[in-house]
């Protein structure tokens, strides 16, 4: 007896003209578009992506911090958490684990975070600034919880990964990425909902707040 996975399969094949005699050419075919990828019609960008960039995330209601220097961000990172009122106990992911943290005054633990970690560190595959986004993939430096679990998320983004558009961080991804990740995130600023009474919450399904340190 056929499966309803088998007749809706089948009639996809029906509408498309694919049998026996085309798999191998159509198959070639799709093999050929995913290779070859086209976008369509891309708005024109300022040429200062960071400033860009800068200008959506804030409107995202993420906090923004120039840092010109990356031996400085432990500093940078640990007087914003001062700021706040945050724990000084945030959880970093390994890419970032030989920056000096402690020597800023951090008791930090590297690895992936837990249910009693308030402060989530990460690094940032690219930023998009068209939409003041942070692309960032999983993996055994990045840990994909540090971004989701913990309240406060501190992400450090590398100037020269400020992409125009969304096009531009997947090129990125296909040029450089040897292993495609278990997960691509796309952070814009802090979790929010409006489902209940059009009334925006923050922290709904993730971080309360976002912090960028662009290094660089």
């Amino acid at each position: 007896m056929s499966s309803a996975r088998d007749d809706i399969l089948g009639a996809l094949r029906c509408r498309t003209g694919r049998g026996p005699d085309n798999a191998a050419a159509a198959c070639a075919h799709v093999e050929r578009t995913i290779l070859q990828p086209r976008s369509g019609p891309r708005p024109s960008m300022p040429e200062d992506l960071v400033a860009l960039f800068v200008e959506r995330a804030q409107a995202m209601i993420s906090t923004v911090d120039l840092c010109p220097d990356p031996a400085q961000v432990p500093a940078r990172c640990a007087r914003w958490l001062r700021e706040q009122g945050l724990p000084l106990d945030p959880v970093v992911a390994p890419s970032l684990a030989d920056l000096d943290w402690r020597g800023a005054g951090l008791e930090v633990r590297i690895g992936a975070a837990g249910g009693g970690d308030r402060v989530g560190v990460t690094g940032c595959f690219r930023a998009i600034a068209e939409t003041g986004t942070l692309m960032l993939c999983s993996g055994p430096d990045s840990p994909a919880v540090n971004s989701l679990l913990p309240e406060t998320h501190v992400a450090v983004v590398p100037r020269a990964h400020i992409v125009a558009d969304m096009e531009a961080a997947w090129q990125a991804a296909r040029a450089e990425l040897a292993v495609w990740p278990r997960a691509v995130n796309f952070v814009s600023g802090p979790s929010r909902t409006a489902d209940i009474e059009q009334t925006i919450v923050l922290g709904a399904h993730g971080p309360y707040r976002v912090h960028l340190l662009i290094v660089g």
